[in-house]
């Protein structure tokens, strides 16, 4: 039987920050591998480097050794391949909805009828249709993190990074997008490494949570979430979804004490 290349593959990756002064190892050796289609969250201590392992992955930041390959292929820049999601969604406040998820496939200079097409379909499939004509500024913040994930979907990445995409949102919007998000994924069926502070968000959403350690990063436990899907935000409060939150939140904070604060803060997430 042959094994399947995984979506992504990390392995023995380092980062190391150097400064006149010193240098500051921020992530250690951590290798992973996440399967097609799966959900996979990172949660980890504040300052612990997560959002900087996920921009390695993106390409968006140089590592110091080891290898990043989505679908086999060596992550040396950003690419097409890696669609990157934000805390902030960076729409263009004088395009309307429509035009802000057109924008890539303008730049790379697609035909309009097929341009079009595929515009209508990740519109539809975020909800937002009926608000294509709509600018930025009068879409709710859970609205326009879904434009936000219409244009990245747009381009068919190999997999989608996200870096806090909720963050900036109340709880009540969250836990709304949550539900959305899963059944987006569910249909797109796009692999997904989702960085979140937030480890009830983690639980909810995800196949696998990766515990990070404190800096330097490395993974201090893997946890597999046994929730069958479609998942509901009931699932809140069943006594599994606490253990699961509980268990996790041992973890952290287990690992907020291991933390040297003196070190300097170098790294981001």
């Amino acid at each position: 039987m042959i094994n399947k290349i995984p979506a992504m593959r990390i392995e023995s990756l380092r980062k190391v920050y150097t400064s006149s002064k010193e240098e500051v190892l921020a992530i250690k050796d951590i290798s992973l591998e996440i399967p097609e289609g799966k959900f996979v969250s990172i949660v980890g201590p504040s300052g612990c480097g997560k959002s900087t392992f996920l921009h390695i992955v993106g390409g968006f930041i140089q590592k110091t050794s080891g290898t990043v390959r989505i679908r086999g292929n060596e992550v040396e820049k950003p690419g097409p391949d890696r669609g990157m999601m934000f805390q902030e969604s960076a729409l263009f406040p004088w395009k309307n909805v429509f035009d802000n998820v057109a924008w890539g496939l303008d730049v790379q200079g697609m035909a309009k009828s097929k341009r079009n097409e595929i515009v209508e379909k990740y519109l539809k499939l975020v909800r937002l249709w009926d608000f294509r004509d709509h600018l930025p500024s009068q879409l709710s913040g859970g609205m326009r993190q879904r434009v936000s994930l219409a244009r990245v979907l747009a381009f068919n990445p190999d997999v989608l990074l996200m870096d806090e995409p909720f963050g900036a949102l109340d709880a009540q919007t969250r836990e709304e997008m949550q539900v959305e998000l899963q059944r987006i994924w569910s249909d797109s069926q796009k692999s997904v490494l989702f960085v979140t502070h937030d480890i009830e968000e983690a639980v909810f959403l995800s196949d696998q949570v990766v515990v990070f350690s404190g800096r330097p990063a490395t993974i201090t436990e893997i946890i597999d979430i046994k929730f069958e899907r479609p998942r509901e935000l009931s699932l809140y409060k069943s006594s599994e979804f606490r253990d699961y939150r509980n268990y996790i939140w041992d973890l952290l904070h287990e690992e907020h004490h291991k933390t040297d604060v003196s070190s300097p803060e170098v790294v981001n997430g």
